[in-house]
């Protein structure tokens, strides 16, 4: 009888062996589908930073260009 409870004991434990086993691949692709979407954020956020610099370099030209023909303005109000 003592060896039919031992291997109870072995089918429970290989059951949550299992189990276990089964709870670490899910944990892999989970972690695995997250590194993706992580990359894909980082990807988007270096596009947008890149796109925040080109919009303020077209901006201070532009406030360049425009202080440059206030000063024209101001000459000829002098003249």
């Amino acid at each position: 009888m003592e060896v039919m409870g031992d291997i109870e004991q072995f089918d429970v434990l290989e059951e949550k062996i299992d189990s276990l086993l089964s709870l670490v691949e899910n944990l892999k692709n989970e972690n695995r589908s997250l590194s993706e979407r992580v990359q894909i954020q980082e990807e988007k956020i270096a596009d947008l930073s890149r796109q925040v610099e080109a919009l303020k370099s077209g901006r201070d030209k532009a406030k360049q260009k425009i202080l440059q023909l206030l000063e024209k303005l101001e000459q000829v109000e002098l003249e």
